[in-house]
């Protein structure tokens, strides 16, 4: 049994690692695989068909968990966005000298990716460098900072990263202690190439011209109160675990839910096909 279930693991994980070779989706390699070995520990084993089941529900739990806990987080910042709470930020954004807007974008991602994550993160302000930069080689070298920034961000939070999420909900870390520990080094991943590349550029960014803003669905204030309090929900998520000591995917949980009554209540007002692209039902499509 040791034998089969060793070869269907590892026959499975490369191709999940030859994914563009085999031009097999890594989905349904990891399906397979998981099922298949489950199928050969359940047949193959002394173990009765009740421990089998009681051991496969125990090891669901923990997957729920982060799935839950990545779910309801990417809907929240998808109801931000949604109401275009990061404009909030982004439209503060002025600066045309190359070196000032290199620290600023560089230090919004870093703190955005702890508190959102880094992929969020990444997308948010690369979307604003297509509105800040009109050269498409100094915007790639920014997208290059942002990506560093970001990921140096997510790492000293646990809601920064999916790996430290993970580590996170399974107990391995506490959120006092990851930024306590990692805040200084990540700091430091990030300040290094940012000092280089100060040093390297000068000059002015040359803004795009012909961009018309699009007409936003949501008023001003819906949209700072929507980002407000979606920040703040994301960040009271660790305070949340360590009064009650629930696991973290039901503070987050708590946050999809108070987002999805404030969205609710702000466009009690509107008709259905106005309301259906701000509302939380929406958003989980997305």
């Amino acid at each position: 049994m040791l034998i089969a279930l060793v070869a269907v693991f590892g026959i499975g994980y490369l191709a999940i690692a030859l994914e563009e070779l085999i031009r097999l989706n890594k989905t349904a390699t990891a399906l397979l695989t998981g099922v298949l070995c489950w199928t050969i520990y359940a047949l193959g084993g002394t173990h009765s068909p009740g421990q089998v089941a009681g051991e496969l529900s125990h090891h669901l739990a923990g997957v729920a968990e982060i799935l839950f806990f990545l779910l309801a987080a990417m809907t929240v910042v998808e109801l931000i966005d949604a109401h275009d709470g990061f404009s909030l930020i982004t439209n503060r954004i002025t600066t045309t000298s190359t070196r000032s807007l290199l620290w600023i974008v560089s230090l919004l991602a870093f703190f955005l990716s702890a508190a959102l994550d880094n992929l969020t993160a990444s997308i948010v302000m690369v979307s604003l460098l297509r509105k800040l930069i009109r050269d498409d080689e100094t915007r790639k070298l920014f997208a290059g900072v942002v990506i560093i920034a970001a990921n140096s961000g997510g790492a000293w939070s646990p809601l920064g990263d999916v790996t430290t999420t993970m580590l996170w909900i399974g107990g391995q870390i506490t959120a006092f202690n990851i930024m306590k520990e990692l805040f200084l080094p990540s700091l430091v991943s990030m300040l290094v190439p940012l000092a280089y590349l100060t040093w390297r550029t000068k000059g002015a960014i040359a803004k795009p011209v012909g961009l018309k803003a699009e007409a936003s669905p949501v008023s001003t204030v819906e949209s700072n109160v929507m980002f407000g309090l979606g920040l703040g929900m994301l960040l009271f998520v660790p305070i949340f675990k360590t009064i009650t000591h629930l696991p973290p995917y039901m503070g987050m949980l708590l946050a999809l839910g108070v987002m999805w009554v404030a969205s609710e209540i702000l466009h009690s007002g509107k008709d259905d096909e106005e309301k259906e692209p701000l509302t939380a039902a929406y958003a989980l499509t997305r």
